[in-house]
């Protein structure tokens, strides 16, 4: 009985010591568990804004360009500024540099059309071959638009549109091949040893030039009364498939009553960035100015006017001589 008693006993005391020993483990999971929990249920932590880089700075400085600086400030990568009378050069940067230049094509591709002479009047038709496949750009001017040749080059000189300069090609004697050949030959006949084109638009980044080529193309271009009227026109209405349809300048500076612009031309693809070429009165004095390669929208309109404010600064300062 006693023997029995005392096996019960030890059998109770050896299950407590199993079972308190156990305890403290079920007690550091627990703590484990909870301190899990904690890191799950942590707060994210929260990411600083970064700041701009000074790319995007610099752009988007140049996007709200107000003209203000000095001639230090010009921030067109290709500049050329001559005297048209005297063929004196201004101001020069990168002048020599072969760089795309996109649109300003357009003068060489109206001087072209222009020099056999003719109808103006005849009617063009815009085609499929029109259509632009190189950068996809759209145009006003449907499949099927007819104006008259008239109507095709002053568009493309003032609006840039491409379809108009890409029709007066096509209905040159011997089609576009024969036109380009001739765009060529003319910047060979102007002394433009810097200057090559592929195509009548300006789409291709292969029509390239200099800055002091272009001086002396904007020279030959502004011998031709109708490139000079319609590259300078402000805006001009022309009916397309039946609807009328108002066309704008795509240079501001035609609308400014302080500029006096003799012949204009705009030019934008991303190889070559925003191009601008001027005949303009400075100083009471004809002057070329020739702006490749800027940023920003409004970079090119401010390089613009402080080559002006430069060159008006400069003539206030020289002494005058009284007898």
């Amino acid at each position: 009985m006693k023997s029995t008693f005392r096996n019960l006993l030890a059998l109770c005391i050896a299950f407590g010591m199993i079972a308190g020993a156990s305890q403290p483990a079920s007690a550091a999971t627990t703590k484990k568990k909870v301190v899990a929990s904690k890191k799950v249920s942590s707060k994210p932590v929260t990411k600083k804004a970064q700041k701009p880089t000074k790319a995007v700075a610099r752009h988007a400085a140049f996007d709200n360009d107000d003209g203000a600086g000095t001639i230090d400030n010009i921030k067109s990568a290709a500049v050329a500024v001559f005297d048209q009378s005297t063929g004196d050069v201004l101001y020069e940067k990168n002048a020599s540099a072969v760089v795309p230049i996109a649109s300003i094509t357009k003068l060489m591709t109206a001087m072209v059309a222009l020099d056999v002479q003719p109808s103006l009047t005849e009617t063009l038709t815009i085609g499929d071959a029109d259509v632009d496949t190189i950068k996809g750009t759209h145009s006003r001017l449907s499949v099927g638009t007819q104006l008259s040749r008239e109507e095709m080059l002053r568009l493309a000189l003032m609006s840039s549109e491409n379809r108009a300069a890409s029709a007066l090609s096509r209905h040159y004697p011997g089609g576009r091949d024969a036109f380009v050949a001739a765009m060529n030959a003319k910047a060979k006949m102007l002394g433009l040893t810097e200057t090559h084109f592929a195509d009548p638009t300006g789409l291709t980044p292969e029509n390239v030039s200099s800055a002091r080529d272009l001086v002396k193309m904007v020279n030959a271009a502004h011998q031709y009364p109708l490139i000079r009227e319609f590259s300078t026109s402000e805006e001009y209405q022309v009916a397309v498939r039946g609807r009328p349809q108002m066309f704008r300048n795509t240079n501001a500076l035609v609308r400014n009553d302080g500029w006096n612009i003799g012949l204009s031309k705009t030019g934008y693809i991303s190889e070559a960035g925003k191009c601008l070429v001027m005949q303009a009165w400075l100083d009471n004095k004809p002057t070329i100015i020739v702006l490749l390669d800027s940023w920003g929208k409004l970079t090119r309109i401010g390089d613009a006017n402080r080559i002006k404010r430069w060159i008006e600064s400069l003539a206030s300062s020289r002494p005058t001589f009284r007898s």
